[in-house]
């Protein structure tokens, strides 16, 4: 493999917890009953979806989602990077792979979680939500990170991982 690419939330970092936090938070803020089982019933990767089915007005899903973001960004000390998510991917860049992630997460937010876990400097490709007009799961990010990998780097030699996880923000 020439590239290796990574989702963030809920492939190298375990960012459930926060992502609960910030739901519960949009939820209380609209006045809607919010636990597991509510959340579990009602999930569906896209997030404007989920929070319409969970009672929040077609009309009012932008405030819901400054306040899901803002609310997502203060509690991301809740995030940690999963066991082992550190040796692995330097045992991956020790063959030489260029690594890094492609995330539906803002660069503001996630650029600290990087530092944060000790992850940033094994992760120098970077693609985030807010890069380009679109987000996955159209390819225009990926195709974005190959040309960050640098010159050489195809689709038919680099590898995106990607863990299905509870709320696809910006998806």
């Amino acid at each position: 493999m020439e590239a290796i690419l990574f989702d963030w939330d809920g492939t190298l970092v375990d960012s459930l917890g926060a992502f609960h936090v910030a739901n519960a938070a949009v939820m209380s803020a609209f006045g809607l009953p919010f636990d597991e089982v509510v959340y579990r019933r009602h999930y569906v990767p896209d997030w404007r979806q989920m929070y319409v089915r969970l009672g929040i007005p077609g009309d009012r899903l932008e405030e819901a989602n400054a306040l899901w973001e803002s609310t997502f960004a203060a509690g991301s000390d809740l995030l940690v990077a999963f066991d082992g998510a550190a040796e692995a991917l330097a045992r991956l860049r020790s063959t030489g792979a260029v690594l890094g992630i492609v995330t539906a997460g803002h660069r503001e937010v996630v650029e600290p979680q990087l530092e944060r876990t000790g992850l940033g400097p094994l992760l120098p490709v970077r693609v985030f939500g807010d890069d380009l007009p679109v987000h996955k799961p159209d390819p225009t990010p990926l195709r974005r990170a190959l040309e960050l990998a640098g010159h050489g780097h195809r689709p038919a030699t680099s590898i995106y991982g990607s863990r299905p996880h509870l709320r696809m923000h910006g998806a």
